[in-house]
């Protein structure tokens, strides 16, 4: 395609066409000239919006995209509604790409019940992959907003589903070939459908019913970044016991091959929870299908400990996220 907004044709058959999803929410949606969209809310009811792009792979982008943005807004205990869209094609981009592209986010909106409600869509000689930045507009109760800084000394930390999934997936199918040469291929079927366990709008919902404290999706940096952003942004302390955390053994493995810390790769799908009472919470996701554990405890002061059965080593502030020395 050529450099520039794409052709108003284009957009009609690679992208409108793809957007099927309406909320009664919205009053103005995705149209051609329209530079803006609009959304209704009822009264008591607040707006949250989080904006994201997906620049570490390629693969599967526009699956990624979406999900990624809607668990930013799940943490917040909102309910997504839309998303606004830039799409920026490098040069040797074709229709179909877009078309693909496009298809994977209609998809996953489809899933989660959010409408595509704008964007723009560019060939830019600036970018040398297809980038996607999401915009994300939900909304939330008033006075039922979960930060991230709501961790109180003596809550219970949980993390939901598993650490290292979107990292995972990811390398098993850009790193394919190298894994085969190891592994059986069941193993790395396995771990590249990590995939689909990258949304967190259910462990959301259920932890917002359950009077959770604060919540944080586990994104660059893994676990050991998002623990310690959520007790800085609380305030707390942290005493984490690191053969609670869960990892799934495909993790394990695929992280063993290329010499990468799961602790410290990118998570989505994993929820960051705090809870005056975890054992609880951890029963109420298990009964929606979530598993989750209880993985330690906020305290007083600024000590951030993990223990590893009688070794004590301090939390760290994050790190480059692990999955960009495998890309």
């Amino acid at each position: 395609m050529k450099v520039g907004k794409v052709p108003e044709n284009v957009l009609k058959r690679s992208v409108f066409k793809q957007i099927h999803t309406k909320r009664s929410e919205v009053v103005l949606g995705a149209g051609v000239g329209e530079d803006c969209a609009a959304v209704k809310l009822e009264d008591g009811e607040i707006f949250v919006v989080s904006t994201d792009p997906i620049t570490g792979t390629a693969t599967d982008i526009g699956h990624l995209a979406i999900h990624i943005t809607m668990n930013d807004l799940a943490s917040s205990g909102a309910t997504p509604l839309g998303v606004m869209l830039t799409i920026l094609l490098p040069e040797y981009a074709q229709e179909a790409d877009l078309k693909e592209i496009m298809g994977q986010i209609a998809r996953v909106c489809a899933e989660v019940n959010v409408q595509i409600m704008g964007g723009h869509t560019e060939v830019t000689k600036a970018v040398n992959q297809p980038l996607i930045n999401v915009c994300g507009i939900g909304k939330a109760k008033a006075g039922k907003l979960v930060t991230t800084a709501g961790a109180r000394p003596g809550d219970d930390i949980l993390a939901s589903k598993w650490i290292g999934l979107e990292g995972t997936s990811i390398i098993a199918k850009e790193k394919e070939t190298e894994l085969l040469a190891r592994y059986p291929l069941e193993l790395v079927r396995t771990a590249q459908g990590f995939d689909k366990y990258l949304s967190v709008l259910q462990e959301a919902a259920v932890a917002v019913r359950s009077g959770v404290s604060a919540m944080h999706d586990v994104t660059e940096g893994g676990i050991f970044g998002a623990l310690w952003e959520m007790a800085e942004s609380s305030g707390v302390g942290l005493e984490i016991d690191l053969k609670k955390i869960p990892i799934k053994q495909e993790t394990v493995e695929v992280c063993e091959f290329f010499h990468v810390n799961p602790y410290e790769l990118i998570s989505s799908g994993c929820m960051l929870m705090s809870a005056p009472d975890g054992n609880t919470l951890a029963r109420e996701l298990a009964r929606a299908g979530i598993h989750a554990a209880v993985i330690g405890k906020a305290a007083a002061g600024n000590d951030r400990v993990l223990r590893n059965e009688e070794e004590r080593r301090f939390l760290e502030p994050p790190k480059t996220d692990e999955l960009y020395k495998v890309l």
